[in-house]
């Protein structure tokens, strides 16, 4: 029997690890947030000293999600020459991929942070903020310089600290926007919780046709009505146009979900009707909402529609 030899053993897949450090106030939090929308498992003031046992993975397990450790100089056990001196001997293992990202910010704008939140920096002690800034930086000193990536925070905006986060590290998990399109009846409860809120009342309500009452703005007859109403075109285009501007830069912007709600008195005719509109005309733009009808199976009543007939 022989073997041959040539024969490359398959790449072993590696864990992903990523360390989150750096100064207090710079934004670790913020950032472990975006990177947990991601799909990043996290851990925040995690003793590095334990960090072995953590991310070790027993042969056959296989990585799993990407991991992301955030600590800082107030973590238990906090000494950056050890901690460097432990993370490279984790990489040397072939079993992780691991990456550190140090978080820094300019003393003059870590102090107006503190004192616009009136926190207590930790190393200050009973000394101004400013004290326990530069102790701190010092001690960071030496992660600051090991890092793999080094972001400084000083002119960004928390936006604009999701946003760099997002495009540093967003390959690993799904990034699409999650849009939902729904209906409901204004008589029926308070309007959905929504970031569009369109009140479709102004139109011409099928309500009042006998006919059309038992029906529901899925049907076509309603649907036809509704079309009729020298108003629907150019407002439902207006309204169109403006959700097919505004999600793509909803997207861009990182906001992981966008609803948009149509109101009308019942929540069974005008609302419907529109909302399954908006539905078609995203799915042809490339997007996959999702559609609700709040108040579709409602019993028509006079009462909640108004009482008195609208003519035109």
């Amino acid at each position: 029997m022989t073997v041959e030899s040539g024969t490359e053993a398959p790449e072993v897949a590696k864990q992903r690890v990523l360390l989150v450090t750096g100064m207090l106030g710079a934004g670790k939090t913020t950032a472990l947030r975006v990177l947990e929308d991601l799909g990043w498992e996290i851990i925040d003031n995690f003793p590095i000293r334990l960090l072995k046992g953590l991310i070790e993975t027993s042969p056959g397990d296989g990585p799993g999600a990407p991991l992301a450790i955030g600590f800082d100089s107030r973590t238990r056990g906090f000494d950056p020459q050890r901690i460097i001196r432990q993370v490279q001997a984790l990489g040397k293992s072939g079993t992780i991929e691991l990456t550190t990202l140090f978080l820094d910010c300019s003393g003059r704008e870590l102090e107006r942070r503190y004192n616009e939140t009136r926190r207590r920096h930790p190393l200050a002690s009973d000394a101004p903020v400013s004290t326990g800034i530069r102790a701190e930086r010092e001690l960071l000193t030496p992660l600051r310089r090991w890092a793999d990536i080094l972001l400084d925070t000083t002119d960004f905006t928390s936006n604009d600290l999701q946003r760099t986060i997002r495009e540093q590290f967003a390959s690993s998990a799904p990034n699409e926007l999650t849009v939902t399109v729904s209906s409901f009846g204004f008589s029926r409860g308070m309007p959905p919780v929504a970031d569009l809120v369109f009140d479709m009342r102004f139109l011409n309500n099928p309500h009042w046709d006998a006919d059309l009452r038992p029906m529901t703005g899925q049907d076509l007859p309603v649907g036809e009505y509704i079309r009729k109403d020298p108003a629907f075109e150019e407002a439902f285009t207006r309204i169109r146009d403006l959700v097919l501007l505004l999600l793509p830069r909803y997207a861009a912007q990182g906001k992981a979900y966008a609803h948009i709600a149509f109101g009308c008195t019942g929540g069974r005719h005008r609302s419907v009707f529109v909302a399954e509109q908006l539905v078609a005309a995203l799915r042809q733009n490339g997007f996959s909402p999702t559609l609700l009808h709040r108040n579709l199976g409602s019993r028509a009543a006079d009462l909640l529609e108004g009482g008195l007939r609208r003519e035109g």
